[in-house]
């Protein structure tokens, strides 16, 4: 009993320890920060995405950091792709029109 206790603690330790870790600083990816994102989408949803002219305007207005940790996101959502990834549109999006420099 005391091996399946221990065995079990591990195993939340560290699916709660990894969480965190992948949360980053600001416990959220880039991607999923509403008051970026909004000018990408044309509805409050963001579901729609803006015309190619308008994504770009908006991803000039952003700060090169800001531009940054959106590609970081967005390499990492490639790399981890399956069907939970929310920004794949938009993603597709940085790399076609703001995101190569």
């Amino acid at each position: 009993m005391n091996i399946k206790m221990i065995c079990l603690g591990a195993m939340t330790l560290s699916m709660v320890a990894g969480s965190a870790l992948a949360a980053g600083e600001t416990g959220t990816s880039a991607l999923d920060d509403p008051a970026k994102m909004q000018p990408f989408y044309t509805d409050s949803s963001m579901k729609t995405m803006v015309s190619s002219d308008d994504f770009v305007k908006a991803w000039k207005a952003l700060s090169p950091d800001d531009q940054t940790a959106m590609m970081t996101a967005c390499d990492e959502v490639a790399k981890n792709a399956n069907a939970t990834n929310s920004h794949p549109e938009f993603c597709s999006s940085v790399k076609a029109n703001g995101g190569s420099k």
